[in-house]
């Protein structure tokens, strides 16, 4: 058991290592745009949690932390760092394993970026928040003229394979927010960079957004 748990301890070391030196802002970002808008014991949904970062200053200022994402090792790593309402769930499966109107808010501060189509996280989100509630996100940045797609080699990836990324422009995002019922609070633009040596670099933009329009109330295991 010690072992395991070790091996599960510099796991998470390494994973938050490489994102402190890489210089991975999103959850200072986004909690800088909302910690005016939230309060004491009140319920974030981290989507795509990973190992807790996006949500970890919530946590710090109160709030209760419910976290989902794709990866047991990324919940054990949240479980190491005591946050432990915790989901197994495919973020590009719905219906998300969370009752309607059963969270405050929502953070997702590290995962947008690996899909093409936000609009199953969008309307999932929608469904599971209250009216008033915000939802903070990250996603890369594009303007209109500019690629969607961007291929990070190998020798950025530390992996023997290349990863595709989507960026997604401001006109969609504002679409997906339209489309779903939220509304933009504040926006802010910042630099990520793919490797620790930071010699390839991407813009990102983190949003701020209110639930606005309530949804007809569903369960969450009903399609």
């Amino acid at each position: 058991m010690d072992q395991i748990e070790n091996q599960n301890d510099a796991m998470v070391a390494a994973y938050d290592d490489e994102a402190e030196a890489s210089g991975w802002f999103g959850p200072e970002v986004t909690f800088g745009l909302a910690y005016k808008h939230v309060r004491v014991g009140q319920s974030i949904l981290d989507i795509g949690i990973g190992t807790g970062l996006g949500s970890v200053l919530f946590c710090k200022a109160g709030l209760k932390v419910h976290g989902m994402d794709i990866s047991p090792k990324m919940l054990e790593a949240c479980r190491s760092k005591g946050l432990t309402a915790l989901q197994l769930h495919d973020l590009s499966n719905p219906p998300y394993p969370y009752d309607s109107e059963s969270m405050d808010h929502a953070v997702c501060t590290g995962v947008l970026i690996f899909f093409r189509d936000l609009s199953p996280v969008f309307k999932e989100t929608a469904r599971i928040l209250r009216k008033g509630g915000l939802f903070a996100f990250v996603v890369g940045d594009r303007a209109e003229c500019e690629a969607h797609e961007v291929k990070v080699e190998p020798e950025h990836t530390k992996s023997e394979r290349t990863v595709t990324m989507y960026r997604h422009s401001p006109k969609q995002i504002n679409n997906w927010l339209k489309k779903y019922g939220f509304e933009l609070v504040r926006n802010l633009a910042f630099t990520v960079f793919m490797d620790r040596e930071r010699t390839m670099s991407m813009r990102a933009k983190a949003y701020l957004t209110r639930k606005v329009t309530n949804i007809e109330p569903s369960r969450c295991g009903e399609a």
